[in-house]
């Protein structure tokens, strides 16, 4: 199932961690996060934004967040993450983050999807999937120049965009080592007792 939040819903950040419970499954690994994208152009500038609030967010946390502003992910590496994410993190679930090009009306929503996305596909590049549960903000209106589009993105739909998906997945992540940590203080408990 995918969900879809508008950038200027108050609520949508807690969508967006919502939208991640129902998608990721609990289990003992916590989820990597990989944000695509470039810092070269604003409309795909979304990824890269998205990681560097993340890792500010997350600091000091045992939490993994690949492609940040310093060091993005761009199509030329994201060839390679598949390989290396099942070779350094086997068990975690990956949140993929991209931004994306859609219908003029759908310009602003965030869409949470329980399924890896085709990173490029906006600037007509074959990439293979990535992640097992996908965040994507439509920030363009698709065309045959869907580049020069990117381009043309205003920087405040990237930024509010990026706010909204990492407090949404900072939230999930808190929430999920908050629960990991009450199982575990519990489980103490009982074997105290």
């Amino acid at each position: 199932m995918d969900y879809s939040f508008n950038l200027y819903n108050s609520l949508a950040s807690g969508g967006v961690c919502l939208a991640l419970k129902k998608s990721i499954h609990a289990t003992g690994e916590m989820p990597v996060i990989l944000c695509i994208g470039s810092d070269l152009s604003v409309g795909d500038s979304l990824g890269p934004v998205t990681g560097t609030k993340l890792k500010e967010k997350l600091s000091g946390l045992n939490c993994y967040v690949y492609g940040t502003l310093a060091k993005p992910i761009t199509a030329h590496e994201v060839k390679y993450m598949n390989e290396f994410l099942k070779a350094t993190h086997p068990q975690s679930p990956i949140i993929a983050v991209d931004a994306a090009v859609g219908l003029s009306g759908d310009i602003g929503l965030i869409k949470v999807a329980k399924r890896a996305m085709k990173p490029g596909s906006g600037a007509n590049k074959k990439l293979n999937k990535v992640g097992d549960v996908s965040i994507m903000g439509i920030v363009a209106e698709r065309s045959v120049f869907n580049y020069s589009l990117f381009s043309a993105t205003r920087l405040n739909i990237i930024y509010k965009m990026s706010e909204i998906i990492s407090e949404g997945i900072a939230t999930f992540i808190f929430d999920r080592l908050q629960n990991s940590a009450e199982q575990v203080s519990a489980a103490a408990f009982r074997s105290f007792l």
